[in-house]
C-alpha cells in the first residue's frame, strides 16, 4: 500500500513540476503576496512623511526618485529601440533612460509622465511597477503583474518573473526586425552580439559589438555598420543629449547591468525552484508518514543543481575574455567601485579589470544584496559550500577553470574580511 501511494504521489508530483512557471500557486503566490523591494520600503517612508519627492518642470519627480533609491545618474544607459510599452515615444532621437543600481532599475522616457520601474524582490524575483508623475499629485507606484509579465515572465527570464537585457536588429524607427532574431545578453555574451538597439558611449579597440548602429538595408537587416558605431566617445551626433540627465550611455554600466540582470534571475530560479521543493517534500512527507523536516536525498540533489548554477553566474563562468581594454565616458565605474565594501587592504568585489574581464576579482558583488541574504537557507547552505570548495581547492573544474589560485585566494580573503555572515568553516583556516 505504500509503495502503491508513494507512486501514486510520484505521477501527482512529476505534473505539478511541469507547471512550474505557474508562480501564482503555493508556495510562490507572485501575484497576492506582499512586495518587500526597494520601491515598496520606498512607499512605506513617503506614506510615513519621511520622503516628500520634489517634481521639476524638465523630468518630473526622476531626480528626487533617482535620490531617494540612492540610484546615481551615472548609471544611465540608453535605448532607442521600441521594447517598452512605450513604443511610440521612443527611437534612435529619443531614447529611453535606463537608471539602476544593485536593487532596482527605473525607466525614464522623453515626453512621458510615465516611469517604467523593476524592482529585485527576495521573494517573489522582479516585481514590476509604472508610476505617473504629474506636478498635481505625489507620485504614485502601480505594481503591474500580468502586462508585464507576458514578456519578463517568459524563456528570455527562465520562465520566472524577471529581467530582461536584449540586443535585437533595429531598422531606422527604431522598430525591432524580429525576423533577424535577437540575443539575450549576459557577460557570456561575445561583444559582437550585444547592445544592438542600444547606444554605448566608450572606447573598445579592435573588438565590436551592435550599439549605435541601424539596420538600413530591409533585406539584410543583420549588416549593421558596426564600424561606425565602434568606440564612440561622444553621442550628440547620434541625438539630442540635452534633454537627459546626462549625456552618457557607459559601456561599463551596460556591462554590469547585463550581468546583474542575470544574476538576479537565477537566484529567482533557484528560490522558486527550493521553495517548491520544499512544498512538495512536505506533500510526501504527510502522505508517507515521515518526521517533520525530513528531506530526502532526491530533493537535496534538486536544490545542490539550483545553487550550483547559481554559483556559477557569481563566478562568471564562461565570461567572455576581453582582448582589448575597454573604458567608458562617465564617472559609473569610478562611482560603483567606490561604493565598497573594502578589505583591509582596500579590494572590493566592486573594482574593475576592464583589460580581460569585468572585475579584478572575479565574484559578484550582489553576495552582498537582500536578494542572495535572504535566499532559503537549504539553498543558501550548498551555496555557501559550493563557493567555498572552489575556492579553497587546489585544481577546480572545467566551469572554474579560468579562475587563477591568485583569483580564489584572493576573493576568499575579501569576503572573509567584508561578510559577517558566512558559514564558521569558512574561518576555521
Amino acid at each position: 500500500m505504500r509503495f502503491l501511494l508513494a507512486i501514486a504521489l510520484s505521477g501527482f508530483l512529476s505534473s505539478a513540476l511541469t507547471a512550474e512557471d505557474e508562480f501564482d500557486q503555493e508556495p510562490i503566490l507572485y501575484g497576492s503576496s506582499e512586495p518587500s523591494d526597494a520601491i515598496a520600503k520606498l512607499e512605506k517612508r513617503m506614506a510615513d512623511g519621511r520622503v516628500n519627492l520634489e517634481y521639476t518642470d524638465e523630468h518630473g519627480h526622476l531626480v528626487a526618485l533617482l535620490q531617494s533609491l540612492d540610484i546615481p545618474i551615472s548609471s544611465q544607459v540608453l535605448v532607442f529601440s521600441k521594447t517598452s510599452f512605450q513604443p511610440e515615444r521612443i527611437s534612435p532621437k529619443t531614447p529611453r533612460a535606463l537608471y539602476f543600481n544593485d536593487d532596482v532599475y527605473v525607466g525614464w522616457v522623453q515626453g512621458s509622465d510615465v516611469f517604467e520601474i523593476s524592482a529585485a524582490d527576495p521573494l517573489l524575483g522582479a516585481n514590476f511597477y509604472t508610476a505617473e508623475s504629474l506636478k498635481s499629485q505625489p507620485l504614485k507606484f502601480e505594481r503591474q503583474t500580468h502586462e508585464c509579465l507576458q514578456c519578463h515572465a517568459s524563456s528570455q527570464t527562465f520562465n520566472v518573473p524577471g529581467h530582461i537585457i536584449r540586443s535585437v536588429f533595429p531598422d531606422e524607427t527604431g522598430q525591432p526586425i524580429f525576423r533577424a532574431g535577437t540575443y539575450r545578453t549576459d557577460h557570456t555574451s561575445p561583444l559582437k552580439e550585444r547592445w544592438g538597439g542600444w547606444y554605448v558611449g566608450g572606447t573598445h579597440g579592435k573588438q565590436r559589438h551592435m550599439g549605435n548602429a541601424v539596420a538600413t538595408d530591409a533585406e539584410n537587416p543583420r549588416d549593421l555598420d558596426t564600424e561606425a558605431g565602434a568606440n564612440r566617445q561622444d553621442l550628440t551626433d547620434s541625438f539630442n543629449t540635452k534633454p537627459y540627465l546626462s549625456p552618457h550611455s557607459d559601456i561599463v554600466a551596460l556591462m554590469v547591468l547585463e550581468h546583474q540582470a542575470r544574476l538576479h534571475n537565477e537566484m529567482t530560479v533557484a528560490s522558486y525552484a527550493t521553495r517548491k521543493a520544499q512544498h512538495y517534500q512536505e506533500v510526501m512527507n504527510e502522505a508517507l508518514e515521515r518526521p517533520e523536516g525530513y528531506v530526502s536525498d532526491s530533493t537535496k540533489a534538486r536544490i545542490a543543481r539550483y545553487a550550483r548554477r547559481v554559483v556559477e553566474v557569481m563566478l562568471y563562468a564562461e565570461e567572455t575574455r576581453l582582448t582589448d581594454p575597454l573604458a567608458g565616458t562617465s564617472q559609473f565605474a569610478e562611482e560603483f567601485a567606490a561604493r565598497g565594501p573594502f578589505d583591509d587592504q582596500g579590494r572590493s568585489l566592486r573594482q574593475f579589470d576592464l583589460k580581460t574581464r569585468i572585475f579584478s576579482y572575479p565574484c559578484s558583488y550582489l553576495i552582498y544584496s537582500d536578494t542572495f541574504n535572504q535566499l532559503p537557507e537549504v539553498l543558501l547552505e550548498p551555496i555557501y559550500r559550493e563557493l567555498y570548495d572552489v575556492l579553497t581547492a587546489s585544481e577546480t573544474d572545467e566551469e572554474f577553470s579560468h579562475l587563477s589560485a591568485e583569483d580564489r585566494q584572493a576573493v576568499l580573503e575579501i569576503l572573509r574580511a567584508t561578510k559577517s555572515d558566512l558559514p564558521e568553516y569558512w574561518r576555521d583556516s
